[in-house]
């Protein structure tokens, strides 16, 4: 689920990046007549000969292909400097099926969405993908993530549905499950947590579904409970791991829900360490409990601006900003930091982190044979 952000909707431990489910996935040739494989194409023999696969009669020399040039396609325009190139090698097999021109078009959609900082172009990029090939289960996949990015809780569940119909892969379920979640039907979500065989699914996929199944517990009013799923091996190993900042991030926020805040405190702060990216907001989080409120200095300046009298600007003038205070005096309106944490974020307040009584599934939870001892020493 997104890491990656991935599943879990509250703050940044929601999946924003979606998990790899293109694995295993074998290619229905000729599935989707409206992506150029109708049986019927070229049969009129009004129509001249059927052009050899992977071309098309109306292409014009220099194009990008039929699909991309036809003046009735709607949807955002893929930027020149996409290539269908860069859609991952694995992806790219998915689409084996098709013409060549039209496996070029939607790689290209795809990677477009990839790219896209705004979510909802990322979305429409998918859905022109979905219009040239509906039945091909990358296309399904890259549409339902890109819908779940965007709050569309329903309709990532029929489209992640579908491609684990056309691909057989359980990494959809994490989202799947987030969504139900979304939708208020927890008891919906949790199913699709419990039927998952989690021998077949990764140890970061096995992460999302219980960074998942632990929200669903916090919104059942379990929060025990819902620190309970999370005691991981991994959480007292010192390696870390692609996933390991959202695994920490959703451990100090379950723990904080069930009231636990130094030992929060504790995770968060080892979110960060393991988060040098910045993708999860664990520093806020922490500046939070702390009592520390940033604000933002740009919105400030321009409010100074807006108030100050025509032709003045006061948030640039050197004169206020080079004041110097007399005798060692602090200027009015300086900002003093006279608040410090007691003792080291790390020590988790001497307390530990996982309940001794607790017994953790060796199945669901993996076996770490390097990992030893309590995860707050």
């Amino acid at each position: 689920s997104g890491a990656s952000r991935g599943p879990d909707r509250g703050r940044d431990t929601d999946s924003r990046r979606s998990p790899d489910a293109r694995r295993g996935f074998d290619p229905q040739r000729g599935s989707d007549s409206r992506a150029g494989s109708d049986s019927r194409a070229g049969s009129d023999s009004r129509r001249g000969p059927r052009p050899e696969h992977g071309q098309d009669s109306r292409r014009e020399p220099g194009s990008r292909g039929p699909w991309l040039d036809r003046p009735s396609q709607t949807g955002p325009a893929v930027p020149d400097s996409v290539s269908a190139d860069q859609l991952d090698p694995v992806a790219r097999a998915q689409l084996g099926s098709l013409p060549n021109d039209l496996a070029d078009s939607i790689a290209r959609y795809l990677v477009a969405a990839g790219l896209a900082e705004d979510p909802e172009i990322g979305y429409a990029f998918t859905k022109s993908a979905h219009r040239l090939a509906a039945r091909v289960g990358i296309v399904r996949e890259a549409v339902g993530i890109a819908a779940y990015q965007t709050g569309r809780w329903a309709e990532a569940l029929a489209e992640l549905r579908a491609a684990r119909r056309l691909t057989g892969s359980d990494d959809y379920l994490p989202i799947m499950a987030d969504s139900e979640r979304a939708l208020g039907r927890l008891d919906r979500a949790l199913a699709l947590v419990k039927e998952a065989d989690v021998s077949t699914l990764d140890r970061a996929m096995q992460i999302e579904l219980l960074i998942v199944e632990s929200g669903i517990r916090r919104d059942q009013g379990l929060a025990a409970a819902a620190v309970v799923v999370l005691q991981v091996p991994e959480l007292k190993s010192t390696r870390l791991r692609p996933w390991s900042a959202r695994l920490f991030y959703a451990y100090a926020d379950a723990l904080l829900g069930a009231g636990r805040e130094e030992q929060a405190r504790d995770w968060f702060s080892r979110a960060i360490e393991a988060d040098p990216d910045g993708m999860t907001d664990a520093a806020d989080r922490l500046n939070e409990l702390d009592g520390i409120v940033l604000e933002d200095l740009d919105e400030d300046e321009e409010d100074l601006n807006e108030e100050a009298p025509d032709g003045e600007d006061l948030a640039g003038d050197e004169d206020v900003h080079d004041e110097t205070s007399l005798d060692g005096e602090v200027r009015e309106g300086e900002v003093r930091d006279n608040e410090v944490r007691d003792g080291d974020l790390g020590s988790g307040g001497g307390e530990s982190a996982l309940d001794d009584s607790v017994t953790v599934d060796a199945e669901r939870r993996g076996d770490d044979s390097e990992d030893s001892g309590d995860p707050d020493t």
